[in-house]
């Protein structure tokens, strides 16, 4: 009875990362890609709270953001409702909410899974890796065009990064596309502007950096494994 114990726990973790990541996909499905949440309806119902809808809309966004409505489209709406200036701060503060609930739901429903099918060995050595990297991280992952920042921060919560590292980590990494986002929004109608092309050319900047600090990431994790002795059979 004790043989078959370990072989049906793993089995039993395994399903259940099977089951979170299918369900991540079906709401990024329906959210992100039928959009199946109208996002004009939200900024309308922010818009009558009057002088609390930048606190509304931070609320209303970290929400949304966890729910894979596309981060880009929150933070034009924040700078259509809210300007460039108060709205880059609206849009941070919204991503470090999503970034929050989703590193707290991922912890709770993959975190022990994921320490159990990596063993205990390696899970040490990964948090230890993430008490020392864990903050830049997160830093780089928002700087790394194509991610999603709420798949990023499931994965990051499942693989147990502190809460603290993910809310100054999105803090920083977020805050130049916070910037490239809203003033784009903030200047819709007029795509031609100085401001226009400012957050242009910052999402520009940032996107090169990005690409680099992934390649230079990669082929820093590739050396690692290639460096570390093959299990013996």
């Amino acid at each position: 009875m004790s043989d078959g114990s370990p072989a049906i726990s793993r089995r039993r973790h395994i399903v259940r990362l099977a089951l979170f990541v299918a369900f991540l996909l079906g709401l990024f499905y329906l959210v992100a890609v039928t959009r199946v949440i109208d996002v004009d309806d939200v900024r309308n119902t922010v818009a009558a709270t009057g002088p609390l809808a930048p606190v509304t809309y931070v609320a209303f966004s970290a929400v949304l953001g966890a729910l894979f409505v596309p981060g880009p489209i929150l933070a034009a709406g924040s700078g259509v409702l809210f300007g460039p200036v108060l709205g880059t701060f609206v849009t941070l503060g919204s991503a470090i909410g999503t970034a929050t609930i989703a590193s707290l739901v991922g912890r709770r429903a993959g975190r022990d899974s994921a320490r159990a099918l990596l063993g205990a060995d390696r899970a040490d050595r990964i948090d230890a890796q993430i008490e020392r990297r864990g903050l830049w991280a997160v830093v780089g992952q928002r700087f790394i065009p194509g991610i999603s920042d709420a798949l990023a921060s499931y994965t990051f919560g499942a693989f147990g990064v502190p809460l603290w590292q993910m809310a100054i980590g999105s803090f920083i990494g977020s805050a130049p596309r916070a910037f490239v986002y809203t003033a784009l929004g903030a200047s819709i109608g007029d795509l031609s502007a100085p401001l226009a092309y400012t957050a242009i050319g910052v999402w520009s900047v940032t996107a090169i950096i990005g690409a680099f600090a992934a390649h230079r990431g990669y082929r820093h994790w590739r050396g690692r494994r290639d460096a570390e002795p093959e299990d013996p059979a």
